[in-house]
């Protein structure tokens, strides 16, 4: 017999005062796992923040720095263009530096970059500085989703996920709201200035709640097995770099200038060469990766989704202060449904899914997105706010409804590729954006111009070029829902966990 002050637990016996420790113990780890997740949605929201919370500020940026229409692209380019250029350079740390040090590395270049931007004296300046936010950001993104996978219990990684893609999805609705109110009342200095406190208390509470032992140890990290081999991404960013020139310098220079045709064949000799060194050495990460049906059909997606949604995001806000001779917070207040929409619908989407499945929910909320942007298209002819509202919401909630799709996709890679995943995925993501500004913006240019040379006033120039943009777009969003279908269909069988992608916990570690 025990002594009556003990009692069992499982097949262990524990003292009142270790049953203490214990208890304390629990509590103690709980505190940890909550700081973690803490640091990982502050830090995505500030990387996410700042590829929309420049779009506002472009004309006070453009009065106050001299900027031309082709530099005003740069701004909101080349943060994007950065980071989904080193996301797989991100991707590829964290899997071999460790998890901590690349997220605790990239909120440091990201905090100092961000005072660069803020003491910015010239348009080249705050490119530079911009493209050094994207290099900071393209370490945290990786890290911070490969955190959630390992670093939490297995029942907080679905929640962590699912917090992370919404505050990801909030942050770029939010992102014109905060925008328009620092800018007009405090300067669009202050969008960078925000960035400080934020990104250093980051830093702090990761420093000390970030396990150390963050590297993961499995088989995949041999060398070689997780890597991309660093030429191919070199070339990558090469290729993706003179793409994006080509398509901003284009509408200003022409199409057959010297420059713009330079460009055009280093991006083509770019591609050819990644093309030819996949092809003659491939990359066991990739093969793998692209076995998973959920992990390819939600890149195409995502890159059909960013190629739409953030063109129409850089050239609405011009739209509303130009078009409409709003100010930048009631500008900035117009994507308010956006955000509310998407946040509101976030809770119904996991019982939708139970109901109608991750491929038919994701495929109808890509399927409204375009019906949005079709409206808001319409909505513009009216010269009204108040019609805008319609395609603005439906915007919203088909957002929220494709949610499911990122977080499959980052189930279905193994454990020991998590971090090489989330930074492919994650660079997709950007790319999108990239090019969205760059290829909407080539065609709003063009129709404008056209529209100029017959005779039409430069206001009702550029809505017809955006109007255009916005239909394009539309069509963008559109052709990524069969994708969605066919990524995540699944057997009907009644029972929610046999329709998982089969590789969803392969090779994780705890």
């Amino acid at each position: 017999m025990r002594e009556s002050g003990d009692r069992r637990v499982g097949e262990h016996y524990l003292s009142p005062i270790n049953s203490g420790e214990f208890h304390e113990a629990g509590i103690v780890s709980r505190l940890r796992h909550l700081s973690v997740l803490a640091v990982v949605l502050l830090a995505a929201f500030l990387t996410a923040l700042d590829n929309s919370v420049v779009h506002i500020a472009l004309p006070q940026m453009r009065e106050a720095l001299g900027l031309s229409d082709a530099d005003l692209k740069w701004v909101a380019a080349v943060y994007p263009l950065a980071l989904a250029s080193f996301l797989l350079l991100g991707g590829q740390l964290t899997d071999a530096m460790g998890r901590r040090w690349t997220l605790l590395t990239g909120l440091a270049v990201f905090t100092a970059a961000s005072v660069g931007c803020a003491l910015s004296a010239s348009g080249v300046m705050l490119v530079c500085w911009r493209g050094l936010q994207g290099l900071g950001a393209a370490f945290i993104l990786p890290s911070s989703l490969a955190i959630l996978s390992h670093d939490l219990p297995h029942r907080a990684r679905t929640a962590g996920l699912g917090a992370t893609m919404a505050t990801l999805a909030f942050a770029l609705a939010c992102g014109p709201v905060i925008s328009g109110v620092v800018t007009q009342h405090l300067g669009w200095e202050w969008l960078f200035v925000l960035n400080v406190p934020l990104g250093l208390s980051s830093l702090l509470i990761g420093y000390a709640t970030v396990p150390r032992t963050s590297v993961f140890r499995g088989v995949g990290t041999r060398r070689g097995s997780t890597a991309v081999p660093l030429p191919v991404v070199a070339l990558s960013c090469l290729s993706f770099a003179a793409i994006v020139y080509s398509l901003i310098e284009g509408p200003t220079y022409g199409f057959t200038a010297p420059r713009v045709v330079i460009a055009g064949a280093v991006a083509a000799a770019g591609a050819v060469g990644v093309f030819i060194a996949m092809t003659y050495r491939p990359t066991p990460a990739l093969r793998t990766l692209f076995a998973e049906r959920a992990f390819t059909g939600g890149l195409i997606t995502q890159l059909l989704w960013g190629l739409g949604v953030s063109g129409v995001y850089f050239y609405t806000s011009q739209f509303l202060q130009n078009g409409l001779r709003l100010s930048p917070t009631s500008a900035g207040l117009t994507f308010v449904p956006v955000a509310s929409a998407l946040l509101l619908t976030a809770p119904f989407v996991t019982g939708l899914t139970r109901r109608w499945g991750d491929g038919g929910v994701c495929g109808g909320g890509l399927l409204l997105v375009a019906l949005g942007l079709l409206l808001v298209a319409l909505g513009s002819l009216g010269g009204d706010l108040v019609d805008l509202l319609p395609g603005l919401v439906a915007v919203g909630v088909g957002s929220a409804l494709a949610l499911p799709l990122t977080t499959r996709a980052l189930e279905s890679s193994p454990g020991h590729l998590s971090g090489f995943a989330a930074g492919l995925f994650s660079a997709t993501r950007e790319l999108s954006g990239v090019f969205g500004i760059a290829f909407v913006g080539a065609i709003v240019t063009f129709v404008q111009r056209a529209s100029a040379s017959d005779g039409v006033p430069p206001v009702d120039a550029f809505v017809s070029g955006y109007q255009v943009g916005l239909c394009i777009a539309a069509a963008l969003a559109g052709a990524g829902a069969p994708v969605a279908v066919w990524a995540l269909r699944r057997h009907v069988c009644g029972r929610e966990c046999c329709c998982r992608p089969r590789a969803s916990t392969a090779g994780r570690q705890d």
